[in-house]
């Protein structure tokens, strides 16, 4: 029987070869057949490669939209981000390896974050307004998987330009004998008679890589049932130091930033125990507040006391000691809210905490003293009353209004007021039309949650804050009309993908494939 000679056996005598009939197709395909495809052209293909330098440059744009580090409060598509970077980064390194064989077929996901002005909400964008991009890696060198990168995020490659041009010249003044790209297409029946891997059937289930709903859970409810055990003293704790420091404190409430796993909050709020301990009057001036843990230490827009997770308990000592220029400050931003509702006939101006990052109480109170201002020599002429029940939002990296899908506007603060007076009178039908239909989505979406927890008998069940309300019920009224595989016991969390978290919890997409 005919046996395939190994590869390490006959490397020397292919590159002999190759070298002795460079150019010439006919010896190098009868060497490729001998290696039955092994290589597959890898030698004979004179990869457009940019340096890593090069790479880290071009991709600059892209890394500033999808890089972790901005996504501090979506801890969801931070780990999505992270994780697709990873595979990016590997590709890339694989692709710059001297006599490697190229990378499989990557499907990758990120979440992409749009500094595009828009006039108005786009279906494209999520409720957290990041664009959720995914694409095929399938390039067979550098320069090709940079641009596919960056066309596929729809990211600008005109500062690419100059090598784009470089790299067509060298192709135009390639010289007769050097190394040229002419891929082999193998038959079908190649791959059957000897075993190797088709790249074309590959790329294609890259692209079609997503298991069904009952797959996954099949392959994970092990693993997340015994995370889950293993959580339930650490869970038990939580409640317990959350339950005594608000008494203690006399705080309204504990939340948390971030999706942390429970051991970090427990040392979080052992951390605030010790401190109460050592200095139980420096906390006294807490009583009535909400803390918030998150990743630096002030006051945010909702008149909640940040602590930031990385300060020492030096730091917010410091914090506490200020907390009275805080209430005063946040005293003042109340007043220049009910100032400017009253110049626009009664609109509230509102933050939404769980639509961005926490945003710092000076921040906010900048950008309503810096509209409030440019209110006031302008002559308006709206009816004291006339949007009344309406709300408002100020964003200070926009130059034009628009009316959100949930109903509520979002205001620049650099904008023309008459023509901002315009719009909103022009939009107000419209969007009481869609506050209205937003606390419909609302009840008919907590009643869903609560049919879904009893009829699945789940220990709980969640959505990140970029899941709305038109992508949770259809999830939610699936799972109970299939009602398999069984999930009783588990706690279920509705995101944009599959993952087992670090507790035990059962992260799933919302529109799953059953």
């Amino acid at each position: 029987m005919f046996r395939q000679p190994h590869w390490c056996h006959i490397k020397d005598f292919y590159n002999l070869i190759c070298e002795s009939c460079s150019g010439h197709w006919t010896v190098t395909r009868c060497v490729l057949t001998l290696l039955g495809g092994r290589c597959a052209s890898a030698r004979i293909v004179q990869r457009r490669n940019l340096s890593g330098a090069d790479a880290i440059n071009a991709l600059r744009p892209f890394y500033f939209a999808v890089h972790p580090d901005f996504f501090g409060q979506h801890p969801r598509e931070r780990e999505v981000n992270e994780n697709s970077l990873k595979r990016l980064n590997g590709y890339l390194g694989n692709l710059q390896k001297p006599g490697a064989r190229y990378p499989k077929p990557a499907n990758l996901t990120f979440y992409v974050r749009d500094t595009k002005e828009r006039a108005d909400s786009s279906d494209s964008l999520l409720a957290s307004g990041f664009r959720s991009v995914t694409f095929t890696l399938q390039s067979k060198d550098v320069l090709s998987t940079v641009l596919d990168v960056l066309r596929s995020c729809s990211l600008s490659v005109e500062h690419m330009q100059d090598v784009l041009k470089a790299e067509t010249g060298k192709s135009s003044t390639q010289q007769p004998g050097t190394a040229f790209y002419r891929p082999i297409k193998w038959d079908k029946t190649y791959y059957t008679f000897t075993g190797f891997r088709d790249p074309e059937q590959e790329l294609e289930q890259a692209r079609r890589v997503e298991p069904t709903l009952s797959l996954w859970l099949r392959n994970n409810e092990p693993e997340a049932t015994k995370k889950q055990n293993a959580s339930v003293p650490r869970r038990e704790e939580l409640k317990r130091l959350k339950r005594e420091l608000i008494q203690k404190l006399g705080l309204l409430d504990i939340r948390w930033q971030r999706k942390w796993g429970f051991a970090h909050k427990c040392s979080q709020l052992q951390s605030l125990g010790r401190l109460f301990t050592q200095s139980p009057e420096a906390l006294h001036i807490l009583r009535g507040h909400t803390i918030v843990f998150t990743d630096q230490s002030g006051m945010n827009a909702s008149g909640h006391v940040m602590l930031g997770t990385m300060d020492v308990h030096h730091q917010w000592t410091k914090l506490f000691e200020r907390l009275l220029s805080y209430r005063s400050l946040f005293q003042q931003s109340d007043w220049l809210k009910e100032r400017i509702s009253h110049l626009f006939g009664g609109i509230q101006v509102i933050h939404i905490e769980r639509m961005g990052p926490a945003l710092p109480l000076e921040e906010h109170y900048s950008t309503l003293n810096t509209f409030h201002k440019r209110l006031l020599p302008q002559r308006l002429s709206l009816h004291p009353r006339s949007m009344q029940g309406l709300t408002m939002t100020l964003e200070n990296d926009r130059s034009t209004p628009c009316l959100h899908e949930m109903g509520h506007f979002i205001i620049p603060t650099m904008c023309d007021t008459l023509q901002l007076q315009n719009f909103l009178q022009s939009q107000a039908q419209e969007a009481r039309r869609r506050m209205q239909r937003r606390d419909k989505l609302e009840a008919e979406e907590e009643d869903i949650i609560s049919s879904c927890l009893q009829d699945l008998c789940l220990r709980s069940l969640s959505k990140e804050p970029s899941v709305s309300s038109n992508q949770m019920i259809p999830c939610c009224r699936r799972l109970m009309e299939e009602k398999s595989p069984p999930m009783q016991g588990l706690h279920l969390y509705i995101s944009h993908f599959y993952s087992v978290m670090q507790d035990g919890d059962l992260c799933i997409p919302w529109d799953w494939k059953g």
